[in-house]
């Protein structure tokens, strides 16, 4: 999958993409689709440069900004172990039944897995800029 901007090459796919939280060089963010493409939101966020948290795929599972100190090396992948996949969850999904044509919608909160590298990412921005103060 890929971008092909300008072009009568792929399909028509919009992601609309709001920040929620700062953690340094990762930034937790909201998604909201206008289409439902195949990894959809992975490849766009890949094509603004910003790939997906630990996604193989697209390019998150390696250091791209920051540091390369051995220390950060180190956490980087300690937070990888702690999401064995990339950082994604749909919260909410919805769509039209095809057969009953009916809208049906589901929530879901976020995995354990998910809320624990968010957790990590929160103590070190927070302890990031304690020690810059």
């Amino acid at each position: 999958m890929d971008v092909f901007p300008m072009s009568d090459y792929g399909k028509h796919a919009v992601t609309h993409y709001r920040v929620l939280e700062r953690f340094g060089y990762v930034t937790l963010i909201e998604c909201k689709l206008e289409t439902g493409r195949t990894h959809q939101i992975r490849v766009h966020m890949k094509f603004i440069g910003h790939p997906l948290f630990n996604d193989d795929t697209y390019g998150g599972d390696k250091i791209l900004k920051g540091t390369t100190f051995t220390k950060y090396k180190q956490y980087i992948e300690n937070c990888f172990s702690l999401i064995p996949r990339q950082a994604l969850h749909a919260k909410t999904l919805g769509f039209i039944h095809p057969t009953t044509r009916e809208k049906v919608f589901f929530e879901s909160e976020l995995p354990p897995d998910f809320l624990a590298v968010l957790e990590k990412w929160r103590n070190y921005s927070k302890h990031k800029a304690d020690s810059e103060e």
